[in-house]
């Protein structure tokens, strides 16, 4: 691939193969909601599954489930089964994890801080009429 100098790696022409693509692979498992609400959870330390989906809310058990596997599988959390009784698993973010919270924080910060701008310009978009 083709790029200006200075240019962020995230073009890919058609010929290309998507999956060489590091911003791509990344972004894939870690953009979504969930995988952002859930990786923040994480952040002061390991939960368990159930106080991970109480905290998140609006999330089903499965979604959850496959979500934490991505994640396990990506190398940013880890699975910790004690055996009991009763059975507890918690989830625990690796040093990789950490590193990407850390990335995550200001972000929350800055849609903490822009949310009314932001319902303000989806009211005007709403209400154009072009």
């Amino acid at each position: 691939t083709i790029r200006e100098p200075g240019m962020l790696p995230i073009t890919i022409t058609p010929e290309d193969d998507a999956s060489l693509c590091p911003v791509r692979e990344v972004l894939a498992t870690v953009s979504g909601k969930w995988q952002s609400l859930i990786l923040l959870c994480l952040e002061d330390g390991a939960l368990r599954f159930s106080v991970i989906k109480r905290t998140i809310g609006d999330i089903s058990q499965r979604v959850l489930t496959e979500n934490l596997r991505s994640l396990e599988r990506d190398g940013y959390l880890t699975r910790h089964v004690n055996p009991g009784p009763p059975v507890a698993v918690s989830y625990k973010l690796t040093p990789l994890g950490q590193s990407l919270v850390e990335i995550y924080k200001p972000l929350v910060i800055w849609a903490a801080g822009h949310i009314g701008e932001v319902k303000r310009a989806r009211e005007v978009y709403d209400t154009r009429t072009d």
